[in-house]
C-alpha cells in the first residue's frame, strides 16, 4: 500500500498515492471539472494545456509547478511519463483526436460530453477503451445521480407495462443558432493576444477568427459543435437509453425550425445549427409483443404533446428540460438527470412503492462524477464508472444519429439546370448500426465520418 508506483510497474497506482492528472482545456466547464477532480488537493495536476492563455490563467496560478502547453501533442510528448490520467474539456471537434492520443499512451481519460463530434469517432473510442484497457468516463454528470438510478429502476420494474414511446426535450439552445455566421457574412476580427487560433481550429476547416466562435458559442456551428442536441441529450436521453437498455436505432427522421425570409435567396444552415429541431428515432422492442419503441427529441422551445392524465405545470415547468416514458399501463415523467420521477395518472399508482435502484449509487451524486473517475483510475481498468466509453460510446452514436438526420435534411444540391434546389434529405433514414451506414440514402453517409483538416 505504501510502495512507490515506479517500483510496482507501469500503470500501477497504489491506493495511498495521488493520481497525477493533466488537463486539456482550463476554462469554462473545465473550471468545474478541474475543481471536482482536484478535491482540495487529494490529487495532483501535473500538466496544463489550453490554446487560450486567458482561459488558463486561473489554474496556471493555482498550479505553478505544472508545465503549461498550448498544444496537447507537445504536452503528451514531454510529460507522458508524469501523467496517469487526462481530463479533456474542449470544443466537440477536438474530443476524439485528444482522447485517442492519450489512450494510445495508456492514460486514463475523462472526456466531456458529447463523447465525440461524429459517429465514427464514438465507435473508435469504444473500441479503444477495450484495446488499451484504461479507465474512461464521459462528462455527463447526470449518469452518476441517484435520480438516474431511481427512474431507471421504476421503468425496469414493469409498473408502466410495455414502454412504447419516449419523449425528451430541452430549453436549449441558449446560444445563437439559426443565424448567419460571420463566415457567411464575410466578417473577421484580429486574433486576441494569447490565443493560438490555428490550434483552436485543430481538425476543423480553416476560417478567420471571430469572437462569435470562442470561448463558448462554438456549440452552434457545425464545424466545431453539435448544437443543442449534443449539449443536452447526453444528460436527458441518457436516462431512457439506460433504462430501456437500447442499442442502435433502426431509423431516424427529423424536422427543423427556420428563420430565413426568402426560400431561394437565404442559404440553409450549412454553417450554423438550426434554431430548433424535432428528431424521431425507432428502436426494436425487446418485449414479447415485439413492435417498435419510438424515441423523440425536441429542442429550441418545441415540446411534445402532453399525454392524458398528466399535470402540465408539473411535467413541463422544469427549466432545463425533461422526459416522458409512455407505457401500456401508465406514464412516468422526470426532470433532467432523472430527478423527481412521477407516475401518471396519479390515482392509478397511489399504492405503488417505487422500485429501489439496482446500480451502485455514487458518493456525491452528480458532484461525485469526477471523483468516481479519479478513484477508479487508482484501482485500474475494469473498475466501474457511471459513463465508461463501453456504454457512453454506443449511446453517443445514438445521440449523433439525430444530427446526421438534421444535416441530411438540410443537405442541398443545385440542380443541373440551376433552377432552385433539391432537398433529398426529407425522408426517414434507415440505419445499419453494426456497419455504421444509412442504407436508403447514400448522401447521408458523409455525416457519419468527417474529414479532418490537412495535418490533423
Amino acid at each position: 500500500m505504501i510502495v512507490p508506483r515506479h517500483v510496482l510497474g507501469k500503470g500501477f497506482i497504489a491506493p495511498s498515492d495521488k493520481l497525477n492528472i493533466a488537463a486539456v482545456g482550463c476554462g469554462g466547464k473545465a473550471d468545474y471539472n478541474i475543481r471536482q477532480a482536484y478535491n482540495n488537493g487529494t490529487d495532483n495536476f501535473v500538466a496544463l494545456c489550453d490554446v487560450d492563455d486567458r482561459q488558463s490563467e486561473k489554474y496556471r496560478k493555482q498550479f505553478p509547478q505544472a508545465p503549461y502547453y498550448k498544444d496537447y501533442r507537445k504536452m503528451l510528448e514531454k510529460e507522458a511519463k508524469n501523467i496517469d490520467a487526462v481530463i479533456v474539456t474542449t470544443p466537440d471537434h477536438m474530443h476524439y483526436p485528444i482522447a485517442i492520443a492519450c489512450m494510445e499512451l495508456g492514460k486514463h481519460v475523462y472526456l466531456e460530453k458529447p463523447l465525440t463530434k461524429d459517429i465514427w469517432e464514438a465507435r473508435k473510442l469504444t473500441e479503444a477503451a477495450k484495446k488499451y484497457k484504461v479507465v474512461t468516463q464521459m462528462g455527463n454528470q447526470g449518469s452518476s445521480t441517484d435520480g438516474t438510478r431511481q427512474t431507471e429502476a421504476i421503468v425496469q420494474s414493469g409498473v408502466l407495462g410495455d414502454v412504447h414511446t419516449i419523449e425528451v426535450w430541452t430549453n436549449r439552445p441558449v446560444w445563437p443558432q439559426g443565424v448567419k455566421s460571420p463566415k457567411d457574412k464575410g466578417e473577421s476580427q484580429p486574433v486576441p493576444a494569447g490565443v493560438d487560433w490555428d490550434l483552436w481550429l485543430g481538425t476543423a476547416p480553416k476560417r478567420d477568427y471571430h469572437e462569435a466562435y470562442m470561448p463558448f458559442r462554438w456549440r452552434g456551428y457545425w464545424d466545431f459543435g453539435t448544437g443543442a442536441l449534443g449539449d443536452m441529450a447526453c444528460h436527458l436521453m441518457d436516462v431512457p437509453y439506460r433504462a430501456m437498455k437500447l442499442g442502435y436505432p433502426t431509423s431516424v427522421e427529423c424536422s427543423v425550425g427556420s428563420v430565413y425570409s426568402d426560400f431561394f435567396k437565404e442559404a440553409f444552415f450549412d454553417d450554423v445549427c438550426p434554431p430548433s429541431t424535432s428528431i424521431h428515432l425507432k428502436f426494436p422492442s425487446k418485449t414479447k409483443n415485439g413492435g417498435e419503441i419510438s424515441f423523440s427529441w425536441y429542442d429550441g422551445g418545441i415540446r411534445p404533446k402532453l399525454p392524458d392524465g398528466c399535470d402540465y405545470k408539473t411535467v413541463f415547468d422544469p427549466t432545463d428540460g425533461g422526459m416522458l416514458f409512455i407505457g401500456t399501463k401508465g406514464i412516468l415523467s422526470a426532470e433532467m438527470f432523472g430527478n423527481n420521477p412521477r407516475l401518471w395518472p396519479e390515482k392509478n399508482f397511489q399504492n405503488v412503492k417505487p422500485a429501489a435502484p439496482t446500480r451502485p449509487l455514487v458518493q456525491g451524486s452528480s458532484e461525485g462524477h469526477q471523483q468516481q473517475f479519479v478513484q477508479a483510475c487508482k484501482k485500474g481498468h475494469g473498475t466501474y464508472t457511471s459513463s465508461a466509453f463501453e456504454e457512453s460510446g454506443p449511446f453517443t452514436e445514438t445521440v449523433l444519429m439525430g444530427n446526421l438526420a438534421v444535416r441530411s435534411f438540410l443537405y442541398r444540391e443545385s440542380k443541373a439546370d440551376g433552377k432552385g434546389f433539391n432537398f433529398p434529405g426529407r425522408q426517414k433514414l434507415l440505419w445499419d448500426g453494426a456497419n455504421m451506414k444509412i442504407t436508403n440514402f447514400d448522401m447521408a453517409n458523409q455525416f457519419v465520418k468527417r474529414e479532418y483538416r490537412t495535418g490533423w
